[in-house]
């Protein structure tokens, strides 16, 4: 190795050469921070009120798991159906049983979005008919996801332990509750102290036009 042209002679010159400003590699780089001319980088991205131009509606279906009533679950299914049919998302209990998983199927077969909140801390149970699974494993706490969650809850059948837990978090929260079920005496007491937030309804088609109204 003579007059330094070893590897490491050419190795240091070309590191030399690409620290240069007129090296071609160089040409493109991004130009230095310039404080006088920096935007907020907000100033780029959607406006809330863009954003939430685009934003889909969320119904919240909600009724008996393995105790379901039969009427119950032809009820979901039509329900599940209408509310694809408005553009809304369905959100649901995401198992296999009952009204979450009828209502999944309705909307499912119709050409709907499915969200499943899980109760449990795997898939095991998941309808087939949900798209987006949430898998909480908070058990029945996750009630409280699935009314928050929702813009305007449907209660479907009879109303169960977890089912008026459901209502009752709505009413809480301020939710509108529409109730869709044949059990009189049920409406009459929850009506009574639903603070003017449960509407009742006798058929599925009864029940979109409520929410649809509610929504308004």
């Amino acid at each position: 190795m003579t007059g330094g042209k070893g590897p490491l002679s050419n190795l240091a010159t070309a590191c030399d050469n690409l620290t240069r400003p007129e090296h071609p590699r160089q040409r493109n780089t991004i130009p230095a921070w310039n404080p006088a001319r920096a935007t907020k980088p907000a100033d780029s991205l959607p406006t809330r009120s863009s954003l939430s131009a685009v934003r889909r509606t969320v119904i919240g279906v909600m009724g008996g798991g393995e105790n379901a009533t039969f009427q119950a679950t032809v009820w979901a299914q039509q329900l599940g159906a209408l509310i694809a049919a408005e553009g809304w998302v369905l959100l649901s209990g995401g198992r296999n049983a009952g009204v979450m998983n009828a209502v999944s199927i309705g909307a499912k077969q119709a050409g709907g979005l499915v969200i499943g909140i899980l109760p449990a801390s795997d898939t095991k149970e998941l309808s087939d008919a949900v798209d987006i699974a949430i898998v909480t494993g908070m058990g029945s706490a996750r009630n409280n996801i699935n009314v928050l969650s929702s813009d305007v809850v449907i209660a479907c059948g009879d109303a169960e332990a977890g089912t008026l837990s459901e209502i009752a978090l709505a009413v809480k929260a301020r939710r509108s509750v529409v109730l869709l079920t044949e059990d009189a005496e049920a409406r009459r007491f929850l009506q009574r102290t639903g603070r003017g937030l449960l509407h009742p309804a006798d058929s599925p088609d009864a029940a979109i036009a409520l929410t649809r109204q509610l929504l308004s």
